[in-house]
């Protein structure tokens, strides 16, 4: 199994970003996709995932309202689109896949390597 995260990159506060994850080697429409990060000296924190079918979605907190998850499994691909970003954004970005609605990092069953995301004040 493979999650192939990328899409991160420097932007200034109140930009955009949108990140990819294709997936390979499972089957993508049998797994609940999601997205953590992990911040500067901070451990792994939940950030959004999608259900199976994609009419579904949870957010933590401090994105809810700025940044949207979607998923093609047409295309084996889950997408985070980020808006209004802020510095304590700044991290790197991973993807994540799981037979269960996950929030815990325990739970998941798959990870994708991560990609940084770096949002300058």
């Amino acid at each position: 199994v493979q999650l192939q995260a990328s899409g991160g990159g420097l932007v200034e506060a109140g930009g955009s970003l949108t990140l990819s994850c294709a997936a390979s080697g499972l089957t993508f429409s049998s797994y609940v996709m999601g997205w953590f990060r992990r911040a500067p000296g901070k451990e792994r924190e939940f950030v959004a995932h999608i259900n199976w079918s994609g009419d579904s979605t949870l957010y933590s907190g401090s994105v809810k309202g700025r940044f949207t998850i979607s998923r093609d499994n047409a295309n084996n691909t889950a997408y985070l689109q980020m808006n209004s970003l802020k510095p304590e954004d700044t991290a790197v970005y991973y993807c994540a896949a799981s037979r269960i609605r996950a929030t815990a990092s325990r739970s998941i069953d798959y990870w994708g390597r991560g990609t940084l995301v770096t949002v300058s004040s």
